[in-house]
C-alpha cells in the first residue's frame, strides 16, 4: 500500500479535508500519511497511519485499531458513514 506521500514526494489525490455531510465527523488525510479525525467539538478524537492502494484506505489508529473505507466517485466510504472532500 502507498502512503500519501509517494516516493517523488507528490502528495496523494485523496489527501485533505473529508467531512460527513453534517460536518460532525471530520477526516483530515496529511500528507505524511498520518490523520486526525474530528467528532464534533473534539478535535483530534482520533489520530493514526493511514495506507492506500487505488481507491481503497486502510486506518490503523494509534491504540491498534483499525479500520478501512473507499473512495468512490468522489466520495469517502467509512464504517458506514459517507465523507465528501471539504474544498
Amino acid at each position: 500500500m502507498d502512503p500519501a506521500l509517494n516516493a517523488n514526494g507528490v502528495q496523494h489525490p485523496y489527501a485533505g479535508m473529508w467531512v460527513t455531510k453534517d460536518g460532525y465527523i471530520r477526516h483530515e488525510l496529511l500528507p505524511n500519511g498520518r490523520y486526525d479525525e474530528a467528532r464534533g467539538r473534539r478535535k483530534s478524537a482520533y489520530q493514526g497511519r493511514y495506507f492506500i492502494q487505488g481507491d481503497h484506505i486502510e486506518y490503523v489508529d494509534d491504540t491498534g485499531f483499525t479500520a478501512d473505507g473507499d473512495f468512490r466517485d468522489g466520495v469517502l466510504y467509512h464504517a458506514g458513514m459517507v465523507l465528501y472532500r471539504e474544498n
